[in-house]
């Protein structure tokens, strides 16, 4: 028997023609492709909220540790409920108290602005143009509008994240006293002049100003009115009982502040002194 007729098959085998028998190589580049685990979807944050124990600690009360020592025992409410979840998130605007008293993270801010026409005072964003766009720019506090002035009235508008000083405007006592002034329709008579000065009833509810007075140089039909109300519709009240229409309403001073150097729809943050004044009023 030939070398090449061996029936145990013995001696090496010959590649040729056998290609299809070749075995399996796992060198680099030919290894059996690895599915990757898919990873769960991250859930965005929300840039509104703020953990809890961050948002005290930016107020100044304490650190974060400190914090989460408070939030545990319920000495932290949100909103008039106590939390004791550590990692709870709030928004900027929640009513969050430390012991009871109200905290706020950011730094005060106070805006004045003199508001033209066609701007309606409200934070809503269905309303139309309001203040809050032109003041958008002021800055990155949750600042709110004190009181109101309607959409068509003029004149000055102050923002402010402080609540101590909202409180100050909002007092029914005492309030802060505000100075228009106004256009009506046809000259004032001196009989309603005296009786606006010493106040009336309307409904059973007696309304009254601080001051009143015609404007020197100006027809009678300009006036020059103090109130305390947040508000201005007090002024509609007035001249719509005694039967004159209001054919313009301008805030021209807010207590000590008044609209020197600030341009109609333009607005300033007050300086440290303008509001040392108005925290001692």
């Amino acid at each position: 028997m030939s070398r090449h007729q061996d029936s145990k098959g013995r001696g090496k085998t010959s590649g040729r023609g056998q290609a299809n028998s070749k075995s399996k190589s796992f060198a680099r580049g030919n290894a059996p492709f690895k599915k990757k685990a898919q990873s769960k979807p991250k859930v965005p944050s929300n840039p509104d909220e703020i953990r809890l124990n961050k948002y005290i600690a930016n107020s100044g009360i304490c650190s974060r540790r400190e914090a989460d020592e408070s939030i545990a025992i319920g000495l932290v409410t949100v909103n008039g409920k106590v939390v004791t979840e550590m990692g709870h998130k709030v928004k900027r605007s929640d009513d969050v108290r430390f012991d009871g008293q109200r905290i706020n993270p950011e730094p005060n801010v106070y805006v004045l602005l003199n508001k033209p026409k066609g701007f309606a005072t409200t934070t809503a964003q269905s309303k139309g143009p309001t203040v809050m766009d032109l003041v958008a720019n002021a800055t990155n506090a949750n600042i709110k509008p004190i009181g109101r002035l309607g959409r068509n009235s003029l004149g000055l508008l102050l923002f402010t994240n402080d609540d101590k000083i909202v409180q100050k405007f909002t007092n029914s006592k005492n309030g802060v006293a505000r100075l228009f002034q106004v256009e009506l329709d046809r000259n004032l008579k001196f009989d309603d002049f005296k009786k606006i000065q010493e106040g009336f009833k309307v409904n059973d509810k007696l309304i009254t100003v601080e001051e009143i007075s015609y404007i020197d140089g100006e027809p009678k039909n300009s006036i020059g009115i103090k109130i305390k109300n947040t508000g201005n519709s007090v002024l509609r009240t007035i001249f719509e009982t005694l039967k004159y229409d209001l054919v313009k309403v301008d805030c021209v001073a807010i207590a000590h502040l008044t609209k020197k150097d600030i341009p109609r729809g333009h607005w300033k943050h007050l300086t440290e002194q303008e509001v040392n004044t108005l925290k001692m009023l």
